[in-house]
């Protein structure tokens, strides 16, 4: 009985000490007593709950949820159900939390708080945005602004990823936190410019919540602000202001802040505008992609699309393998998502290999049908890469969803004209207008659509530029049934018709206008003062002065130019008479001997060290008296015949050249500070 009375104010000094521990926060210091408790009475549910909410206030999720596992029999659902679900929470096994709630006997607000953390973490929205709901109406606590902020949030999630209108739930944006949720919301909406004017709101009322904290530094400021500025920079990266949006992204990069799923974004929307630029700035930024915690701070939406972006960058960087495999991952994620097909087929057109890029995407348009469009598009596109004009044609052409379409016939129809397959491209207009025809038949009897009208009228247009006249008649009779004001319609009709039948063209020229009510009422003035009309004005300038008296009497002679002399060679000696040949290149006229090469007047340095070599002139054959002269002497009246070797006046040196040269080099020799 001593023992027990002792163990008991043991036990009685303990709690205490545990629950003075708990008041102050001490958290660590209240486990060390709850143990000791727990050593006295190992099965005590009380002491055991104490312990799963000190391990838990400590960050040890993993060694509270432990201990709740071991103790089954004595920490019952009932009684544990919440700190199991939060501690599952923690641990990111988010499935788990929820059956946890689930099966919970008693739905307390502490169950209910956490059930919507949960279904918004699973992006359930809609049943998230009923559980707030119903906590707002039935709570009144301190904590209500934090529920409105939550309710904010899953409305700006079902905006950005489900693309839902947001309804407007009536909260007053008193805080920068709702601020934020609403620019998020309009960002969904695509609102972005209004979406700007609140984030800056938003950064506004954060600043002032901030800057009342003395504690809080202008760092910590930035910090908080880091992922309204990314917001910011998104929107700036939508409106194509690229440069402002990448300044701020590496702005919010250099504050590093702590929020692993805010740097992988940023690193991410960095990489989208690198695209195949700057590779190596964006392999560094994909580490950012990688930290450990960021699948859980993202939505699945948001790490599908860096998943696709690694695949890209792979492609851009040539790294084949890695790219394969990368699309691979993404298409067993996700089959039915067109992007993994189209990257694996963008990959193997990079390396030539087109008829296999086709059938891939062939493959994946008949396994998922509702996606052959897109898919159907990109492979006529590879045709086209290739030459195969025809064969792009017969793929689009098996798009029935988008045959009527005024794009998709456009493009038909400039495709087989650059083929010359007229009959083809007047066929695609016919299937269009038939459908237009069916289309409106099956729902009103009323007036044709601008779209099908247009569609006939450029059939029509088509027509006649290619002389099919004949089958022009008949779409032009119908644009002109529709609005026989018309003149334009039914003078081509008119036209098309005067070939085939000229008695037709008679009489429906008849339902012309006449000239009279053609009259057109031009301001003359006006016409002549436009700005067309300038060079027409200059002409028709009015003669002022003594050209006006000329004007009325004789009229004004004309001046004649008088011709410039042509330029005479310095030489030129008007006795001799010119070379006819002096206008040919010198290697095609009759004299030319070609250059002797290899002969110089002055061996020099061919005899030994010292000697000269005499008689050289003597030797030489230009100047023995029956060589002819390189030029005409002064003074020499002899005419030159054509097929001589005296150089013509043109090309002959000046008198004093060779002196003048010698000159120039000698002052060049002065001047020179080095040697040759």
């Amino acid at each position: 009985k001593m023992a027990a009375a002792a163990g008991a104010a043991a036990a009685a000094g303990l709690w205490s000490e545990v629950n003075r521990c708990g008041q102050n926060g001490d958290f660590a210091r209240a486990l060390k007593s709850v143990n000791k408790i727990l050593q006295i009475n190992k099965d005590d549910v009380t002491a055991l709950q104490c312990k799963v909410v000190c391990l838990i206030q400590n960050g040890n999720f993993k060694e509270a949820l432990g201990v709740i596992n071991t103790h089954t029999k004595v920490l019952t659902s009932d009684v544990i159900a919440f700190e199991k679900a939060y501690c599952e929470y923690r641990l990111n096994r988010i499935e788990s939390a929820l059956k946890t709630i689930q099966s919970a006997s008693q739905q307390t607000d502490k169950l209910k708080e956490l059930y919507g953390q949960v279904l918004y973490r699973l992006e359930r929205y809609d049943d998230c945005l009923a559980a707030y709901r119903d906590l707002i109406r039935n709570s009144q606590d301190e904590y209500e602004e934090e529920r409105k902020t939550n309710l904010s949030a899953v409305v700006a999630a079902q905006s950005t990823w489900e693309k839902v209108v947001p309804e407007d739930l009536g909260l007053r944006e008193a805080t920068y936190e709702l601020c934020y949720n609403s620019a998020c919301a309009l960002i969904g909406q695509g609102k972005l410019n209004e979406a700007m004017k609140k984030l800056q709101k938003a950064e506004e009322l954060c600043r002032q919540s901030l800057s009342e904290d003395s504690d809080v530094t202008e760092e910590d400021i930035e910090a908080e602000l880091a992922i309204i500025h990314g917001q910011m920079a998104y929107i700036m990266q939508l409106q194509g202001r690229t440069e402002d949006a990448l300044q701020l992204y590496n702005q919010i990069i250099k504050l590093k802040p702590t929020d692993v799923g805010l740097l992988a974004v940023i690193a991410n929307n960095i990489i989208t505008i690198n695209k195949d630029q700057n590779v190596f700035d964006s392999k560094k930024k994909v580490k950012l992609t990688n930290a450990e915690g960021v699948e859980h701070k993202l939505s699945k939406k948001q790490l599908q699309a860096i998943e696709f972006n690694k695949a890209l960058l792979a492609m851009y960087t040539n790294q084949a393998d890695q790219c394969r495999k990368l699309s691979a991952s993404l298409q067993s994620q996700s089959p039915e998502h067109l992007l993994p097909v189209l990257i694996q087929a963008a990959q193997l057109c990079r390396e030539k290999q087109h008829a296999k890029a086709v059938g891939l995407l062939q493959d994946f348009a008949d396994q998922h049908p509702a996606n052959a469009a897109e898919i159907k598009l990109t492979m006529a596109q590879l045709k086209i890469a290739q030459g195969s004009v025809t064969k792009a044609c017969m793929i689009l052409r098996s798009i029935e969803e988008l045959q009527h379409k005024p794009g998709m016939v456009s493009a038909l129809v400039t495709m087989y004209s650059h083929e010359e397959d007229i009959d083809s491209a007047i066929e695609v207009f016919t299937q269009a207008i038939q459908w237009y025809q069916q289309h409106q038949a099956s729902q009103t009897r009323g007036p044709k659509s601008t779209v099908h009208l247009s569609l006939i009228r450029e059939a029509a247009n088509f027509k006649l530029k290619h002389g099919r006249k004949k089958e022009a008649i008949s779409d032009l009779e119908e644009l002109w049934k529709q609005n026989p004001k018309d003149v334009h319609t039914l003078a081509q009709l008119i036209s098309a018709y005067s070939l085939v039948d000229p008695e037709k063209a008679k009489v429906l020229s008849k339902h012309l206008p006449s000239s009279d009510t053609l009259s057109l009422k031009v301001d003359v003035d006006a016409l002549e003062n436009s700005h067309g009309a300038t060079y027409v004005r200059k002409k028709a300038a009015k003669l002022t002065g003594d050209n006006q008296q000329k004007e009325q009497g004789q009229g004004e002679v004309k001046k004649k130019k008088k011709k410039k002399k042509g330029k005479l060679p310095k030489n030129y000696d008007p006795k001799v008479t010119p070379d006819p040949e002096r206008w040919l290149p010198m290697r095609e006229r009759s004299y030319y001997r070609g250059r002797k090469k290899g002969k110089k007047k002055d061996q020099v340095g061919k005899g030994t060290q010292g000697s000269t070599t005499t008689g050289s002139s003597e030797l030489d054959a230009s100047r023995t008296a029956s060589s002819p002269p390189t030029s005409p002497r002064p003074g020499s009246g002899a005419a030159v015949s054509a097929t001589s070797n005296v150089i013509p006046p043109r090309h002959q040196k000046p008198a004093g050249a060779p002196a003048t040269k010698k000159k120039q080099q000698q002052k060049k020799k002065k001047g020179a500070k080095g040697g040759w």
